[in-house]
């Protein structure tokens, strides 16, 4: 309970270590993915690097920048709230989509770029929606719910991709337990919103994010080092 007062206490101070220390895990795991497609040249883990580069862009922007605007340092802006959407949101549908990439593009014909693609502009337009009505409902409620959808259906194919393989691949075990943690997540800053709990939720979830971008980081780590 002294560690969860002293969080609150410090609250602004916790963020900007939070931010730097989830940014610091996904450019990591940025670098060993990217290393590790240049070797292999597997689609799945170009769009899977994609992922955690816009995570890492995220917190960077909500954190670091969000800190500063509370210090006075700069003036909090509507644009910080909007980009850190923007690329948290992108992350994700990233994330699915190198689950998903052998069913909607030819495996011997990949697409020239990762980033910027006729499927991967559909997800940029997706999510450019859901920020502005966000924005315009003044709220996070539609990302919310986009990302609950988005994380039960990655558990349900991870879960496929389990049974299929039959446990084979531990790392598709970390996936799925990364997967399942972070719904929750997701599913307890929802409840947030309707909800008076104690402050101490916010931080368990803050400890759950942690824990879900330290598992990737665990399943990338042991797969380059072999």
């Amino acid at each position: 309970m002294e560690i969860y007062n002293w969080v609150i206490q410090n609250k602004e101070m916790f963020k900007i270590f939070y931010g730097l220390i989830i940014a610091l895990i996904c450019f990591v795991i940025v670098l060993k993915t990217n290393r590790l497609f240049k070797l292999s040249f597997h689609q799945g883990i170009r769009y899977f690097r994609n992922a955690f580069f816009f995570y890492g862009i995220a917190f960077l922007f909500r954190y670091i920048f969000g800190a500063l605007a509370f210090y006075g340092y700069i003036t909090y802006q509507f644009w910080i709230k909007m980009l850190f959407e923007f690329f948290l949101v992108m992350g994700g549908f990233f994330l699915l989509y190198s689950l998903l990439w052998k069913k909607i593009e030819p495996e011997h014909k990949p697409f020239y770029s990762s980033l910027l693609n006729f499927n991967i502009v559909i997800f940029y337009l997706m999510a450019i929606v859901i920020v502005v009505l966000d924005y315009l409902w003044k709220s996070y409620s539609f990302m919310f719910i986009s990302q609950i959808i988005l994380f039960i259906c990655m558990s349900i194919v991870t879960g496929i991709k389990i049974k299929k393989d039959k446990g084979k691949h531990k790392f598709l075990k970390f996936y799925f337990t990364a997967i399942i943690l972070i719904l929750v997540a997701w599913i307890l800053n929802s409840a947030l919103q309707f909800f008076a709990w104690s402050k101490g939720v916010l931080i368990d979830i803050y400890i759950i994010n942690i824990i879900f971008f330290l598992l990737f980081l665990y399943s990338v780590i042991k797969i380059t080092s072999k």
